[in-house]
């Protein structure tokens, strides 16, 4: 299913300033919370929805990237949060309703999730380089990474072995500790994450001797990445989900691919359309000729037209880069320059000074003649 617009989900126009998204994030969140519309499977996808369409308005660097590419702005795997979960959602509460989880209170405690602290995995950065053909088609690349994977030898626990591991005495394995304060409005009850076991339940009394108790090793992983077709130099695709793991079955962190664009030999881009510099000689120019030109899908034939004047702009259809989750297409454009030859032989040179004298070998600029620059301006109106 085709995902929605993001200012749509969140009720506010592409124009609204950061405090009208918080806000409109917030009633979302708070209407559709699991804990106030439980086993109730359409509010879990409406509350999954609004926090993706937060994650990506609230950042102004993908909210950009985003008003210009749409969805495919910040992903290589067809949109923002494919790889999004409730823990990753929760863990942006902080900013949205002052710190801590607001929902403990308002819908009694929120248990059924657990209290353990999700750590999460940080996020990888590469480069990947991509010629004009790979970019007007889009391409799957097979890149191998270098990052932080599972420890096999503990799973991932830092642990040495099972009976290395023991529940908290802190937290009693939930993760969090509970403090009742005495103020004037009455006693306030405030959560935090246990110092004891950094939110995690768990205290290991023997490290494992592979990973020394990190739960992570350095590993190589082939990550397989489609790139949509049409993307340009400086955009960022990402893949959740594909950065560094993380320890103690945590959430692994997100792959941010930029986009590096090899220049052509030939062709040359601008934007949408591509362009190609043709030079044919006057004689061609004069009498017209059929000539072959390279694309991106390969070779085309043109007609140059007699008497045709340097400077003229050609253009080839549908022969550009399409945009990014359209099916629209940008143009090939042709600029035409007429070759003057700088080396004569003897007859060359008495056949030309023959043609010299000719009415028709003289410039005869008139009123129906037009520059350079009215031909280009007429060109794209």
């Amino acid at each position: 299913m085709a995902k929605r617009d993001y200012y749509d989900v969140l009720g506010v126009s592409k124009n609204a300033e950061q405090a009208e998204i918080k806000s409109a994030y917030r009633k979302l969140a708070i209407k559709y919370h699991p804990d106030k519309n439980p086993n109730n499977k359409e509010a879990e996808e409406k509350f999954k929805e609004a926090a993706e369409a937060y994650e990506v308005l609230s950042n102004p660097e993908k909210r950009q990237r985003y008003d210009r590419f749409g969805h495919a702005g910040n992903s290589a795997s067809g949109g923002y949060g494919g790889g999004m979960n409730m823990e990753d959602i929760f863990s942006n509460f902080g900013d949205i309703f002052g710190g801590g989880n607001p929902f403990e209170s308002f819908f009694g405690g929120g248990q059924s999730r657990g209290g353990r602290r999700a750590v999460k995995g940080t996020n990888l950065r590469i480069k990947v380089k991509l010629t004009l053909e790979e970019i007007a088609k889009g391409v799957e690349k097979k890149i191998k990474v270098n990052k932080q994977v599972v420890c096999k030898t503990c799973d991932g626990s830092g642990a040495k072995d099972r009976s290395s591991t023991s529940t908290c005495r802190t937290c009693g394995g939930t993760g969090s500790v509970r403090r009742v304060t005495n103020t004037i409005l009455g006693q306030m009850q405030t959560t935090s994450t246990c110092p004891t076991c950094n939110g995690e339940g768990v205290e290991i009394t023997a490290k494992c001797t592979t990973c020394h108790g990190e739960g992570l090793v350095r590993g190589e992983e082939t990550i397989s990445i489609n790139i949509p077709a049409g993307v340009s130099e400086g955009m960022q695709l990402s893949m959740s989900g594909k950065g560094n793991a993380a320890p103690r079955g945590g959430v692994p962190g997100d792959l941010i691919i930029l986009i590096e664009e090899i220049p052509h030999e030939i062709l040359k881009r601008d934007g949408n359309n591509v362009i190609y510099d043709l030079y044919i000689s006057f004689v061609d120019a004069a009498l017209g000729a059929s000539i072959e030109v390279p694309t991106i899908d390969g070779k085309a034939k043109i007609k140059i037209d007699p008497g045709t004047q340097g400077g003229k702009i050609l253009r080839l259809k549908g022969k550009g880069i399409p945009e990014v989750n359209s099916y629209h297409k940008g143009d090939q454009l042709i600029y035409v320059n007429v070759w003057t030859p700088k080396a004569l032989s003897q007859t060359e040179r008495e056949q030309l000074e023959k043609l010299r004298e000719s009415p028709n070998f003289k410039p005869q600029p008139g009123k129906n003649e037009k520059s350079f620059f009215e031909r280009v301006k007429e060109f794209f109106e």
